[in-house]
């Protein structure tokens, strides 16, 4: 992890870092002469120097076993994995981050910095559900400078959606002279049965008009097959899908225009479409219940397709007075999917050939400045301020539930007659100081406060600290009160689903709907986290415990708000009870043989993840996970790597939420604990052609997919993966 205590570089140096991730983030260890200038680092970076934060750089990524999907590197950090955003496990396969148990609802996902929302455009299920991979996968794991995963209180800058935490992927920069490369790369499974992965990418990065003009382009093409319809069938009999394929086509260009030494404006363009390939229902079973056999006819097929394009100008600048930072942001998702049904036991169920489109809009603009002040105390402020609109349009979700004439607490059954569309506006204003009132103290005070177009004003302070113990020993701690606002499908009137009475909420029997409801509060979490690190001649160890105390949950409605002209009983989304997660985090790096061996391990164990209503977890996640790294560099040319992870058991649901739960009874299956070992090897062949090769599950360990209990997605088996980098 990089030190950003306080530094000292020349303006011009400065800038180039300030133009590498927005804002400076290396120290210059040069000493201090005339015409250097002493900035202390702002708050943002001191805050990534706290316990709940973990930097991936691309060196960590290229000594990585190959992925499709950041997705897969990410999840090995501490307190991270990868579930649904409930414990209900509906979604199987379809698993997105999840930090310290919040569900991927409450992970924001940026890229360069600039939040990307692609997946609020795929619909809101009844559970909390959304059929979708999440955001991780736009681009290429090649493309990455770094990837910082920010938890707990070092979170709550970042507004509405960061409760668990943030994810920030910073792509590669342009560079002053001509470089590029090619990368290929395929990962083959050894049971035929799982679906095989094949990638190429490139990237051309140099100046256009000498320094001033700049510009990056890479691209991406990538393909992963679906399993086979019947893999989970032919090993434990259950008709449940296994993992769907995906196939990506993504460009991306970036042009940097450094007006003056101390002035960079970066142009950049990004388009990506993603489709899926259909291995089964998501959801439910390969069973009869889809209109015309169709679950078994689109084996192989595409039946969901994004297409993604960003926009963006940002201006970064050194002046007198400190740095300042502005940026225009747009981003346009056309979410186009097969028709869906909306009732009961078949939600979200394939039901028909036709296609329809969803469309998300995004307007961002952000402005920030930092002050570097001696008063009193050395200490940098940051001022703040943000602006989204965010816009749907989404007939598809609005035209699945068709009753014709009946009147749903006021909104007509009737498609036609009901609004597809649904917008809101947050604006922002943050304060945030990074002082060191006594050496080796640093307090980082921050305050924002947002304000929803429908759901007022939101305030969120917090406070962190780091104290010097010794030579070798910080103790960090931070708190923070952090925020979620209700999505565009749980406040859109337009937007309803019902069930015929089994799934309704306990002590609903007859046939009910679910609409939306614009009388919400946001949900919001107390995080809080206390840590000690120890750091001593490439030694690194540490601790940290963490709690969230999670209130205002947005869930489907249990208390009845009026009854329908047809009888059944209208529900809406309402803010549910507490809840509350908690747990620990350890880190140890150990260099055995300096510069050539070392060994890293993380540890994750949740003490509670609990819904204080119900019992139930917020989302299925292990009771401990352990990742660790042996590493070695063999000679210059050639490195190698054995690398493990063990995930903890991982229990179901033990209280009912709907009628069909209490009257059936619950499963009572669990995951019990398992062990994924890998091997990778890279070596450069020459100067400017490196290869990698390795085998990931060596053991052969396999989750199968049930349709109950904890067992809902596939742990693939044994494959062997080989790629080739040129570069120049």
């Amino acid at each position: 992890m990089i030190n950003t205590k306080s530094f000292h570089m020349r303006p011009c140096a400065l800038l180039l870092l300030l133009c590498f991730n927005g804002v400076a983030q290396a120290a210059d260890e040069t000493p201090a002469d005339e015409g250097v200038m002493t900035v202390r680092a702002t708050a943002e970076e001191e805050l990534k120097q706290q316990p709940g934060v973990s930097i991936i750089t691309a060196e960590d990524i290229e000594k990585s076993p190959p992925v499709n999907d950041l997705s897969d590197i990410i999840r090995k950090m501490p307190g991270v994995n990868l579930t649904g955003n409930t414990a209900n496990g509906s979604r199987g396969n379809n698993r997105q981050i999840d930090i310290r148990g919040m569900g991927p609802e409450n992970t924001l996902i940026l890229i360069d910095g600039v939040p990307t929302t692609s997946r609020n455009s795929v619909r809101y299920s009844w559970r909390g559900e959304r059929d979708t991979r999440g955001d991780t996968n736009w681009v290429p794991p090649e493309m990455v400078e770094r990837i910082e995963v920010l938890r707990g209180p070092a979170a709550a800058r970042y507004g509405s959606g960061a409760a668990g935490g943030v994810i920030n992927i910073t792509t590669k920069r342009p560079t002053t002279d001509w470089h590029g490369s090619m990368s290929l790369f395929t990962n083959q499974p050894e049971d035929d049965k799982e679906g095989a992965t094949k990638r190429a990418n490139f990237s051309l990065s140099g100046p256009l008009a000498g320094d001033a003009l700049t510009m990056r382009l890479y691209g991406n093409l990538n393909k992963t097959d679906a399993d086979a319809w019947d893999i989970n069938h032919a090993q434990n009999g259950s008709w449940a899908a296994g993992r769907e394929g995906v196939r990506n086509k993504d460009i991306n260009g970036l042009v940097s225009w450094k007006l003056s030494p101390s002035q960079i404006v970066d142009f950049n363009y990004g388009y990506s479409r993603q489709g899926n390939i259909y291995a089964g229902d998501t959801q439910y079973s390969n069973s009869n219940l889809s209109p015309g056999n169709l679950i078994q006819d689109l084996y192989g097929h595409e039946t969901n397709r994004m297409y993604r394009q960003s926009y963006g100008i940002t201006h970064n600048g050194i002046w007198d007075w400190g740095q300042s930072r502005l940026g225009f942001y747009y981003e346009k998702t056309n979410n186009t999917r097969l028709q869906e049904g909306a009732g009961g036991k078949v939600e979200g169920m394939i039901n028909g050939t036709t296609y329809k489109t969803s469309r998300l809009e995004n307007y961002r603009t952000t402005g920030e400045i930092n002050l570097p002040l001696d008063l009193l105390v050395e200490q940098n402020i940051t001022l703040g301020a943000e602006w989204n609109r965010e816009e749907l349009n989404d007939p598809a979700s609005n035209s699945m539930l068709n009753v014709g004439d009946i009147n749903i607490g006021g909104v007509s059954g009737d498609p036609a007659r009901r609004s597809s569309k649904n917008s809101a506006d947050l604006s922002a204003v943050y304060f945030e100081d990074n002082i060191e009132p006594l050496a080796g103290t640093t307090l980082i005070p921050g305050l924002r406060l947002d304000h929803h177009s429908k759901f007022g004003n939101n305030w969120s302070p917090s406070l962190n600290l780091s104290q010097e113990l010794g030579d070798y020993f910080k103790l960090k701690a931070g708190i923070a009160r952090v925020f979620k606002a209700p999505n565009l499908y749980q406040s859109s009137e337009g937007y309803l689903l019902s069930t015929k009475g089994n799934g309704c909420p306990l002590g609903i029997e007859s046939q009910c709907y679910l609409m939306g409801n614009d009388d919400l509060s946001p949900e919001v979490s107390v995080n809080k986290e206390i840590g000690i690190d120890f750091t001593n001649e490439g030694f690194d160890a540490g601790i940290t415990w963490f709690r969230n105390d999670y209130k205002n949950k947005i869930v489907s409605g249990t208390e009845l708000v009026g009854i329908a002209s047809n009888g059944y009983h209208v529900l809406r989304w309402e803010n549910g009870g507490k809840a509350v997660v908690e747990g620990l985090e350890g880190n140890v790096v150990i260099p055995v043989i300096k510069d050539t061996l070392s060994w890293r391990t993380n540890v994750t164990y949740m003490i509670t993840s609990e819904d204080k209503e119900t019992g139930n977890p917020l989302s299925i996640i292990p009771k401990y996970t352990i990742n660790t790294m042996l590493d070695y560099q063999v000679t210059d040319k050639l490195s190698a790597n054995v690398n493990w992870t063990m995930y903890g058991r991982q229990k179901p649901r033990e209280y009912a939420e709907n009628n069909n739960e209490q009257k059936n009874g619950m499963s009572d299956k669990e995951i019990g604990a398992y062990s994924l070992v890998g091997f990778n090897v890279n070596y450069d062949l020459i100067k400017d052609l490196r290869l990698n090769a390795g085998i990931s599950n060596l053991l052969d360990k396999r989750v199968y997919r049930e349709n109950a209990g904890a067992s809902t997605y596939n742990e693939p088996g044994r494959a062997y993966y080989a790629g080739v980098t040129l570069s120049f």
